[in-house]
């Protein structure tokens, strides 16, 4: 049974590997037609309220109380005005690729915030080799791209992306600590409606409702980032995150740039050479070391004595 729903948790997050590496070229459709946080918003009180509507139709958890829903509230803070959202009003400023390749980062600030909150899952040598290792690629990829630095507004960008980065971070080590007993597909639909209602004054204040667009690429993207990007890939992402370890759910961030440059190639006919495809095999390189990381960990630990 238990190896079951290990593979269940390993499932959902093959998931999120792969559809939020697709809702960057999403987002990047949205914001630069569209208002970024009003984008946000429409996706997210969209998104949020169809998850708990379906797990209450379940009848697979009860109303939480008020504990639950203030922990929730706090991770849609972080996680979702914060974190997704911003990078959607970064991305009018620079490329979906570039904005999953800076995103790639979040196991670094895991493992970093880790080290200094927690004692439950500090990492190995090998771990942080294969973390290292990783990052390389990722730095490979991210070389293609420097000359566009000249440009104010892409600098803009690449900061505003690396806040909302460690923004993210921190939410999600939130979740793992807060989460434990409360039902994961309840908690993305509440962080969901949360971040929404707190990217309201975000709105308000930063967003030019002159830039509002009501096309079919708008529409289309909007349904993509609300049902899939977020309804399903949100949902996978809290199960997984209450399954496996914290630092091994973060590496979805480095298949998520990998799944950008590819569909930016194929879609948008964006650039894709050899140093690009060797970033692609060292990255995945590095993803394969936390692994063995994780399973010299769990083979070294203690057994319990009957």
């Amino acid at each position: 049974m238990k190896e079951n729903k290990n593979l269940l948790a390993y499932l959902a997050l093959a998931a999120v590997c792969v559809i939020w590496g697709t809702t960057y070229l999403g987002l990047r459709i949205g914001v630069t037609q569209f208002p970024p946080f009003l984008f946000s918003i429409f996706r997210f009180l969209t998104a949020g309220p169809i998850l708990i509507l379906l797990v209450a139709l379940s009848r697979k958890a009860a109303w939480p109380d008020r504990t639950v829903l203030f922990n929730q509230a706090v991770s849609g803070f972080f996680m979702v005005t914060l974190g997704i959202s911003v990078v959607g009003w970064a991305e009018m400023y620079i490329s979906s690729g570039v904005a999953a390749i800076i995103c790639s980062m979040m196991p670094i600030w895991t493992v970093l915030i880790n080290v200094f909150v927690t004692k439950d899952e500090q990492p190995n040598w090998l771990i942080l080799l294969g973390l290292a290792t990783g990052l390389t690629g990722v730095v490979m990829i991210f070389g293609e791209h420097l000359s566009e630095f000249s440009n104010s507004n892409y600098t803009t960008g690449i900061v505003l992306t690396f806040a909302a980065n460690l923004s993210w971070a921190i939410g999600s080590i939130w979740i793992k600590k807060k989460n434990t007993a409360s039902n994961p597909f309840f908690n993305a639909g509440l962080q969901m409606l949360f971040g929404g209602l707190f990217l309201i004054p975000f709105s308000l204040l930063l967003d030019d409702y002159g830039r509002i667009q009501w096309n079919e690429s708008v529409i289309y993207s909007l349904v993509y980032m609300s049902l899939v990007g977020s309804v399903a890939a949100y949902a996978c992402y809290s199960y997984a995150i209450k399954k496996l370890p914290m630092t091994l759910v973060s590496l979805y961030a480095y298949i998520n740039p990998i799944v950008a440059v590819l569909l930016g190639w194929l879609v948008l006919n964006e650039k894709l050479n050899l140093r690009i495809a060797l970033a692609i095999v060292v990255t995945v390189a590095g993803i394969y070391i936390v692994n063995k990381g994780y399973q010299l960990k769990v083979f070294k630990k203690p057994q319990p004595t009957n």
